[in-house]
């Protein structure tokens, strides 16, 4: 008899050949029989169709519709309680599944685990991304998000949610991405359980929606900023049925938004008023996270505000590059305009 699966792996693919291949490969060879697997090809227009097609896996092909589109086909095609939304250009390390199955039982909302950046080539960028703690919890994530609108989380690829979370993405009109309210509602609902170890590849090619591996670019932190108000808009409703009277912070009163909103104003050459720099530097000071992480960042964002701009922008694309980030790799990006 054909055992019940506890996981299923949703693999949405657009224009992504070079990659999507490996990606099954990757789940594929898991061999784990708790697992279902599906692919679901979002109107590619190369060769996408072909590759998945040619490994015999489980696959649908759609109008071209989004991530949040294809996501949600791909969860209608599957049964089981938890599921993994794998982007086509990622993968799972050998023994991932083993892993996160030990991880799972019903008072469980969402795993996450660390990731390995890695460049189109394969080639290591970052050991862990992000590099995560050990632990099961649910109030410290809340109270995290409660104070500062989000936490510590990686990618789409490095996380497992229970299926009554992923439902909620057919409220989301307004995201086409997955890894949005999704992340910060499943606390709300169960249990957290982070994994320190990298269960899989992140891969960083110039065309990941994050910007990564790009140069940092204002249409994508404003873009940011827009997403983040319309999901603590939608979470702040979620929350008040889940737990009434709880009180989330305003989006603007947020680290994260002051962030974007001083990134946004210095890559298209603005300066920031010194009042919103007062602002954010508040922001990091209230921010619930250890001292040395506040006294850092203030440093580095006075430097920022204080330098001319075009050293300004380069030590803004250094706080936002993937990988190590040395003492010697600062001082460069310091130096670049002079």
């Amino acid at each position: 008899m054909e055992r019940e699966p506890r996981i299923a792996v949703v693999i949405t693919c657009f224009n992504y050949e070079t990659y999507v291949g490996q990606a099954i490969r990757s789940v594929v060879g898991q061999n784990a029989a708790d697992c279902e697997l599906v692919v679901i090809d979002d109107g590619s227009t190369d060769r996408s169709w072909d590759v998945i097609q040619q490994t015999g896996v489980r696959a649908y092909r759609i109008t071209n519709s989004g991530q949040r589109s294809a996501c949600l086909y791909g969860l209608g095609q599957t049964r089981a309680p938890f599921v993994l939304f794998l982007d086509a250009d990622d993968e799972l390390r050998p023994g991932a599944l083993d892993r996160i199955l030990q991880a799972l039982d019903p008072g469980v909302a969402k795993v996450q685990f660390c990731l390995t950046c890695v460049d189109a080539t394969g080639q290591v960028i970052a050991e862990r991304y992000p590099a995560l703690e050990a632990f099961r919890s649910q109030d410290r994530v809340t109270d995290e998000i409660l104070r500062s609108g989000v936490y510590q989380t990686p990618p789409t690829s490095g996380n497992v949610f229970r299926r009554d979370v992923c439902e909620i993405l057919h409220q989301c009109e307004y995201d086409n991405a997955v890894d949005g309210v999704i992340l910060l509602i499943a606390p709300f609902m169960g249990d957290v359980v982070s994994i320190s170890e990298s269960l899989g590849l992140y891969r960083v090619h110039g065309r990941n929606d994050s910007g990564l591996g790009r140069a940092p670019q204002a249409v994508t932190f404003e873009r940011d900023l827009r997403r983040f108000q319309l999901r603590l808009a939608h979470l702040r409703k979620l929350v008040g049925r889940l737990r009434p009277g709880a009180a989330l912070i305003e989006p603007e009163q947020t680290y994260y938004f002051r962030l974007m909103e001083f990134s946004a104003a210095l890559v298209r050459g603005s300066r920031y008023g010194a009042r919103a720099f007062l602002q954010l530097l508040r922001a990091i000071l209230t921010e619930p996270r250890p001292w040395k992480w506040k006294v850092a960042n203030t440093l580095f964002f006075v430097v920022v505000f204080l330098a001319p701009l075009r050293q300004a922008q380069a030590l803004l694309a250094f706080r936002f590059s993937v990988g190590g980030r040395s003492a010697r790799q600062f001082l460069r990006a310091a130096n670049a305009s002079q």
